[in-house]
């Protein structure tokens, strides 16, 4: 246990075994009738359980009060109260509240000096608020809200741990902290000036000039930060971070916008931070890319609970260990459980079912060229039949959106060479531009289709988890949940050819593993094709049915070859970027080996960068 302190901070709600939580964009006491209120059995009895009159901003609970009936949650229109029964033995281990009735945080991860400790779980469960109190930015209240908590009782209630000895020394020592944010676009908010006056101005290290060529920030040295596409952003960003000379490192989804070769030259400069300048530091990072994740860290913390209703962290755990228990939603060192099904993700080339299917129709492309100023792409001949998914793998730069574009008919000049079919496209970045709810953007671009279509349906409902997001605002919505909203919308729409480019931005884990899952199960269901660009690579490996390889110099002169077989192409990928994988033998995940490892030398020796044994 994490917290053997003092236990009397807490205000009296902190010792019950459940958690009411109210959402107060969704609670309207004004256009409802109190339902609540007036059907609380506690409220009935002359007591006050629920609050909830038309004259408050929205309905209170008392946790202390609550009998856990869950009335009030079946009772409210708009779905705006969760009653939770929490883990035994959780409820004394409140690290931090926001308010009545708002998300809770049990547990901190537990920071070591001199390795890379990475956070894994669901958005909305904890991971940044858990960043931030590490900071010493956000002062942990303990579950009490109502009062400041002193930095004494924080330390006393972190006695016996590791955090005792974090805090103490972040607090005595005067530790540093460079912290790379999630939201890497927000940037373009608070700083202003080139790239180059910014890396110069923050280089404590003097190795600007390094990072610069390592991360390809050359071409964008004197561009202005608003101008920063999201990869440069995100570069530019970490950049930033490492340059920095503290003692703690932290970095929030260090890989979106990047691909995968951006992304281990990235998790190597990360792994390098451990030891820098001559001293052991602490590095903590978050990452939704599991393959990224499992390479870069040391040790892991699972973050389970409900998503924006409270979250607990586990104590460390070995990269392997703490993966493969996220992934089974069962924890062996707590006994806890967290999700009923296990995600596994054996991964298999099944061209040979597709093949066997007399009703399926192949279409075919000619050898294309297309010159962008002074970027050239060849394209060369290929074929693709209908319930198979097509994944294009290559670097930024290398020309993947401008062939989805050209499959699409977006382009004038090459529109009469490519099959004449009906295109649903999905572009890499979404802006909500929309003036209404997100129900009538679904029945403005796709009208009624979860009505008659049954597997489209199980696709909102099961896979996109969209209708909990129907009375929202457009404007207002998350990433995560624009990218959700933008995936609904492209396979709403009656296609031949859905041309789908990184349907995993912004999306935690778990919404990944069970949007492939869903988009997998779509394309075979419907008998339709999908050209998929993707660099998460556990979704992309079980995504992919054909691999079309890029290679070449990105911006400059690429080239995207022939439709293959998943392991062909997954070998002639993984052997341009010189990185071996080998596969879990418990859920057959791909982990990468580490560099010039036994098993990276033999792998490279037998010419077998993508293991599927």
């Amino acid at each position: 246990m994490q917290n053997s302190g003092n236990k009397n901070i807490n205000n009296s709600t902190e010792t019950t075994g459940r958690i009411a939580i109210v959402n107060p964009e969704k609670c309207k006491p004004k256009k409802c009738n109190q339902q609540c209120a007036n059907q609380c059995p506690v409220n009935k009895t002359g007591k006050v359980c629920v609050i909830a009159t038309p004259t408050v901003k929205h309905a209170e609970i008392s946790e202390v009060l609550c009998i856990g009936c869950n009335i009030c949650v079946k009772k409210c229109p708009f779905e705006a109260i969760k009653i939770i029964n929490l883990p035994q033995g959780i409820p004394n281990e409140c690290v931090h509240r926001y308010g009545k009735n708002s998300f809770k945080l049990y547990r901190l991860p537990q920071p070591k000096i001199g390795h890379v400790v990475g956070l894994v779980g669901t958005n909305g469960i904890g991971k940044t608020t858990a960043l931030s109190i590490l900071t010493t930015r956000t002062q942990p209240n303990l579950g009490n809200y109502e009062e400041k908590t002193s930095w004494t009782d924080i330390i006393k209630f972190f006695k016996g741990s590791d955090l005792q000895n974090y805090f103490q020394k972040s607090l005595e020592e005067d530790f540093k902290v460079a912290m790379k944010p999630q939201y890497v676009d927000q940037l373009t908010k608070v700083i202003s000036g080139t790239v180059r006056e910014i890396i110069t101005k923050k280089d404590q290290r003097k190795r600007g000039d390094e990072y610069i060529k390592r991360f390809g920030l050359d071409t964008s040295l004197d561009k202005e930060i608003k101008v920063l596409s999201g990869g440069e952003l995100q570069r530019f960003s970490i950049v930033v971070a490492l340059l920095q000379k503290v003692n703690i490192y932290m970095f929030d989804e260090p890989t979106s916008y990047l691909d995968v070769k951006q992304r281990l030259t990235i998790s190597d400069a990360i792994r390098e931070m451990v030891k820098a300048d001559g001293q052991d530091n602490y590095v903590l990072v978050v990452e939704h890319d599991l393959s990224i994740l499992d390479y870069m860290s040391d040790y892991i913390c699972v973050l389970y609970g409900s998503p924006s209703a409270y979250g607990v962290v586990t104590l460390p755990h070995g990269v392997r260990e703490g993966i493969n228990s996220f992934l089974a939603g069962y924890l062996p060192s707590e006994n806890m459980r967290f999700r009923e099904e296990e995600l596994s993700f054996q991964i298999k080339d099944n061209l040979e079912e597709i093949e066997k299917d007399s009703q399926l129709h192949t279409y075919k492309y000619p050898a294309l060229k297309k010159t962008l100023g002074s970027f050239n792409l060849t394209i060369e001949p290929g074929e693709f039949t209908t319930s198979q998914i097509v994944m294009l793998l290559g670097e930024n730069g290398t020309g993947k959106t401008t062939f989805v574009k050209i499959l699409a008919g977006l382009d004038k000049e090459l529109k009469d060479k490519v099959p004449e079919l009906k295109v649903s496209y999905k572009p890499q970045t979404i802006s909500p531009t929309f003036d209404g709810t997100v129900q009538d953007l679904l029945f403005n671009r796709i009208g009624s289709v979860w009505d008659t279509n049954i597997i489209f349906k199980q696709f909102i409902f099961n896979v996109c988890n969209v209708q909990h997001l129907f009375t929202r605002d457009v404007k207002q919505l998350s990433g995560g949940e624009l990218q959700r909203v933008g995936l609904v919308v492209a396979f709403g729409k009656p296609a031949d050819v859905y041309l789908i480019d990184e349907p995993s931005a912004y999306l935690d884990c778990e919404q990944r593993l069970l949007t492939a899952k869903g988009i997998k199960r779509f394309i075979l269901h419907t008998k339709k094709t999908a050209f998929v660009v993707e660099h998460d690579f556990i979704m992309a490996t079980y995504l992919a049915d054909k691999v079309i390889v890029y290679e070449g110099t990105p911006g400059a002169d690429c080239k995207a070859n022939t439709p293959t077989g998943l392991v062909q192409g997954m070998n002639k990928f993984l052997s341009i970027l010189g990185v071996t994988f080998r596969r879990d033998p418990s859920n057959f995940r791909p982990r990468i080996n580490k560099l010039d490892s036994l098993m990276d030398k033999q792998q490279k020796l037998s010419g077998n960068y993508f293991c599927t044994e």
